[in-house]
């Protein structure tokens, strides 16, 4: 009988060997990174989460310290997805945090085994349009031939915002170095994977949804947000001031106290608009949002 060795620090995930990080004790929550990310995107909400709920992370195929295997798709990502929420949570069952292409893996997956989804949070993206898809695939064939230096310099700049670079100059370097840690191949087939992407069907997910972004997301706009919601026909929508499409570590405070607020409460008042009456908030803020948010509501079913 032939065995299969397992290197150290990754776990068997079906037939996958995935990097795989747990922490604390509670309800389970699986956090889903996006393009050119790693467990260490979702960094900022860990210790926080982890105080009231069972916290899973993992890098998925090809991306961080988790070796690539197979082709890379929407589907096979999402399946690989339904197998975390299945041999690694405690429940079998699990609130899903995603971000930009995660966030697809989590719709297709809330849309289509319901059983293994409670609640959502999302710093969402949807098909791409033509021209992003053209941009997507060129920078697949970019990365193929001259690695992901050709890329990294590019993407962190682009696609945070200065405010957030002013507040942390870190922010960017931090993204970089993400980006620069990625295995080129398997960087090019997430790429293609991305663009080859259909939506998923959100009017059959059934989890109650938060639907958070950046004021200067170019990828996730707060306006494609708006769309989004109405599409789901019900959802919370909250938009972290001067923050771009890396939402964690350039909004640490806003992201882990949203998130936070969201997966832990039972009822949501229904409003239009409204600011945080915590915008001035002193050290005893219960709230933890330090900063200004608007945010439109939608009581969720």
């Amino acid at each position: 009988m032939s065995t299969t060795t397992i290197p150290a620090g990754l776990t068997a995930v079906g037939t996958k060997q995935l990097f795989v990080e747990t922490a604390g004790v509670g309800p389970d929550v699986v956090l889903v990174h996006g393009l050119g990310g790693t467990t260490s995107f979702f960094e900022p909400l860990v210790a926080s989460l982890a105080e009231r709920f069972r916290v899973t992370r993992y890098d998925f195929s090809g991306h961080g310290r988790s070796p690539l295997a197979g082709e890379l798709t929407l589907e096979s990502l999402t399946a690989e997805l339904a197998l975390i929420v299945e041999s690694q949570t405690v429940s079998g069952r699990a609130h899903l945090v995603g971000h930009s292409m995660g966030t697809l893996m989590v719709q297709q997956l809330a849309s289509t085994r319901p059983d293994l989804v409670q609640n959502v949070a999302l710093g969402p993206v949807r098909q791409q349009a033509q021209a992003a898809k053209d941009a997507t695939r060129a920078r697949a064939a970019l990365v193929r031939e001259h690695g992901m230096a050709a890329v990294a310099d590019t993407v962190a700049n682009a696609a945070t915002a200065d405010h957030a670079a002013i507040g942390n100059p870190l922010v960017r370097p931090f993204v970089r170095e993400l980006l620069l840690g990625q295995d080129p191949g398997a960087y090019a087939q997430a790429c293609e994977a991305l663009a080859d992407a259909t939506n998923p069907d959100l009017t059959a997910i059934q989890s109650k949804v938060l639907l958070l972004t950046g004021s200067e997301d170019k990828v996730s706009t707060p306006v494609s947000n708006e769309a989004m919601a109405a599409e789901l026909g019900s959802a919370e929508l909250l938009v972290a001031p001067g923050t771009g499409h890396w939402t964690v570590p350039e909004s640490p405070d806003f992201v882990t106290a949203a998130v936070l607020d969201f997966l832990t409460s039972t009822t949501r008042t229904p409003a239009t608009k409204k600011t945080c009456a915590c915008s001035n908030a002193g050290p005893g803020c219960q709230s933890r949002r330090q900063q200004a948010i608007t945010m439109q509501i939608r009581k969720t079913t």
